[in-house]
């Protein structure tokens, strides 16, 4: 039996949930257009005969402004020290400079690193060898692997590599499990992705959900949820004119809830304000989000 955590880290947007989401095979991981959509650690658990991946998918490196990206980045740079396998997820487009102070801690970490190109399809073959050069002239002791998540090309492979990878070593979940995270976590993923698809500006960034009630029974599941915001105009914006933006949002969350969990879903939204939450230790530990001492 082999097992082990493969943990994904990068720069936003760059495909890391995308591919999370691929690999698993279940669409645990907000994966949109926008940047710096995932906020916590989540896991993603592949269960196969001889073997159990733990992938671990990451929030993007980024230089913090708010308390929360600081507690992002904590999330981000914790996968560096407790991976078997780190996969390193760039793309074709992105400045090789950018956040050069996380790749030297790449650089330097005592387990096998893949690293990923994403979005091949967007670039030359040209282009491509000449990147993966540069790649191997940065990190010489990784392994690089171009690959197009959107398409599905090369991500066989790279599978295939983390299986001869892995150590050995008994399973850490049980086998019918997938993830680590709550049914609740995933409630409130899925609200959060809808307003990151149809709010603009700052507005997705300076939200967060909390499920105040999640009852389920054989058939049904009926959810209350908060939408917590940072300033009253802000409120004034997620609820929209009479209430038809907040509607929308309700409206769609739901829909994706009921093909999430296969069950009718009774859901209502809220919103209410804590003022700075961003900036918040107090708040931020009841969402969820750790803070180094």
């Amino acid at each position: 039996m082999k097992s082990g955590f493969v943990n994904i880290v990068g720069n936003p947007n760059v495909g890391k949930s995308t591919l999370m989401n691929l690999f698993v095979g279940e669409r645990i991981s907000i994966a949109t257009f926008k940047a710096q959509t995932t906020r916590h650690r989540i896991l993603g658990i592949v269960n196969k005969p001889d073997a159990q991946i733990i992938f671990s998918d990451t929030p993007g490196v980024l230089k913090p402004n708010y308390k929360m990206q600081k507690a992002m980045l904590t999330f981000s740079e914790s996968a560096l020290t407790d991976a078997d396998i780190l996969l390193y997820v760039t793309d074709v487009i992105e400045d090789q400079e950018k956040n050069k102070e996380f790749l030297e801690k790449v650089a330097v970490a005592n387990v096998p690193v893949l690293v990923l190109i994403n979005k091949i399809d967007l670039s030359s073959q040209k282009e491509v060898e000449q990147l993966i050069k540069q790649w191997q002239e940065r990190l010489p002791k990784a392994e690089i692997i171009p690959l197009s998540a959107k398409a599905k090309f090369n991500t066989d492979t790279v599978l295939q590599r983390i299986e001869a990878l892995l150590p050995e070593g008994p399973a850490y979940f049980e086998k019918d499990q997938w993830t680590d995270k709550s049914a609740r976590f995933f409630v409130t993923e899925i609200i959060r992705e809808k307003i990151l698809l149809y709010y603009a500006k700052e507005i997705p960034y300076s939200v967060e959900v909390v499920v105040e009630l999640f009852k389920e029974d054989a058939k049904k599941i009926h959810i209350n949820a908060v939408i917590y915001v940072e300033r009253e105009s802000q409120k004034g914006i997620i609820i929209g004119h009479k209430g038809i933006a907040l509607k929308k949002v309700s409206t769609e969350a739901r829909k994706a809830l009921e093909r999430f969990f296969n069950k009718s879903i009774y859901l209502e939204v809220f919103v209410k304000v804590n003022k700075d939450w961003r900036n918040n230790e107090r708040a931020l530990e009841g969402f969820g989000y750790k803070l180094k001492d």
